[in-house]
């Protein structure tokens, strides 16, 4: 910290100590400043003189209530005022007592508001200003009147620029505040959503999965005994279910790694161009499953790419664990205007009550379908159907909303 930086805050720290020290510098100022006459002998312009007791003494106590300017400025205003007014009609020649009214003065501007100075600045500059011009023993036009006139002006004019640069610095400051902690609220903000997404993404594949692996266990020991066969190609396929879900833990664990960290995910994120490969592995599970799509060439942002699929695939697992052996899914993506539709429908004999109800160890299901649609501005519909089985309706927008705005704008004009 430089010498400067450190007298400053010495200097905040003891605020009565500098206005004693000010006051007794006022004073120094004004004795000095009364031993000068203005109007010296003929020929020159100033000369010397002694001072008056009854001015010595307002001066003395202009300057000791400057002493207490910070705690009570208006007080001290009146004060210094008055016996400046004093000296300004008995002194002659008059002596330098407005100093300590002008430094008041200053220090209500400075401590007050804009209207504030406004009106003291102006009761004070014309009460001494008349005072000294017609009561004063020079005539009302002398130099020492309009000098009263010029300082007062000047004392409350610094004190309002004062002021206005110290609110101007705190405004700076209070913006500076509030920026960092909107700041460390958005970083806060953006590592909560980070980690509702990274456990969104685990829910769905370790649910996707691991259904998968307890069906084709349970068919392997089944069948062990009598279907050897059958029971191999059950492993094999429980097996390849680990394996992709080791896979996809992988590379959504990988998410949470340094930059400097070795092996980063360099998978993409899985889409709906892998729909029919996700289909697959719930065939070899036993589920029927009928996929009709009418969205192709339709290039999907990556949030809403992948938010379809994980919809699509949280909602055949579902089907998987609790609408029965013989149930038989739908899925639909269709291109819909501005919007992608995906549709999952199932016919199970436990109907869509079993869907939302927590199974052992979950629940989660619905509600990360819920919000992966309301992350990406879409909306979510689920409920259990007419006559048994359950429904699954999302509606996902293909663009955001500026872009969708911009074209309408373009279609409503008049063609060239």
């Amino acid at each position: 910290m430089s010498t400067l930086a450190r007298a400053r805050c010495t200097i905040g720290a003891h605020p009565c100590a500098l206005d004693t020290a000010l006051a007794a510098a006022v004073l120094l100022c004004m004795v000095a400043g009364s031993f000068v006459d203005p109007h010296g002998p003929e020929g020159l312009s100033w000369g010397l003189r002694t001072p008056d007791v009854l001015s010595l003494t307002l001066m003395t106590a202009g300057a000791a209530a400057l002493a207490f300017r910070r705690r009570r400025p208006l007080t001290v205003l009146v004060v210094t005022g008055c016996v400046s007014v004093v000296e300004s009609v008995t002194g002659d020649p008059r002596a330098p007592v407005v100093m300590s009214a002008v430094i008041a003065l200053y220090t209500v501007a400075a401590s007050t508001d804009r209207p504030t100075t406004w009106r003291v600045g102006l009761l004070t500059m014309t009460v001494l200003t008349g005072a000294a011009m017609l009561a004063g023993p020079l005539p009302w036009y002398a130099q020492e009147n309009l000098a009263v006139f010029a300082w007062t002006g000047i004392g409350a004019t610094a004190g309002d620029a004062v002021r206005s640069r110290r609110a101007f610095v705190q405004a700076i400051r209070d913006r500076a505040e509030k920026a960092e902690r909107t700041r460390e609220e958005e970083a806060r903000r953006r590592v909560a959503e980070e980690r509702l997404r990274i456990a969104r993404d685990l829910h769905d594949v370790v649910a996707h999965h691991i259904a998968l692996v307890n069906v084709q266990a349970g068919v392997a020991s089944h069948v062990m005994d009598k279907r050897p066969d059958q029971a191999k190609e059950a492993l094999a396929h429980v097996r390849e279910a680990s394996r992709s879900a080791l896979d996809e833990l992988r590379a959504t664990v990988g998410l949470l790694r340094q930059s400097g960290d070795p092996e980063a995910p360099t998978e993409p994120a899985p889409g709906l161009a892998r729909l029919d490969e996700l289909v697959g592995t719930f065939h070899h599970a036993g589920l029927r499953v009928e996929v009709a799509r009418t969205d192709q060439g339709t290039e999907l942002p990556a949030a809403v790419d992948l938010a379809a699929y994980r919809i699509i695939q949280e909602a055949l697992t579902n089907v998987q664990k609790h609408a029965g052996r013989q149930a038989k899914a739908e899925v639909s993506v269709v291109r819909v205007g501005p919007n992608i539709e995906v549709t999952v429908l199932d016919d199970g004999t436990t109907g869509g009550e079993a869907a939302d109800t927590p199974a052992e160890g979950g629940g989660h299901g619905l509600l990360g379908m819920r919000e992966r649609v309301t992350a990406v501005r879409g909306t979510l519909t689920t409920g259990p159907r007419y006559g048994g089985g359950f429904r699954v309706h999302a509606i996902l927008p293909v663009r955001n909303r500026t872009e969708a705005t911009a074209e309408a704008a373009a279609a409503t004009k008049d063609p060239v």
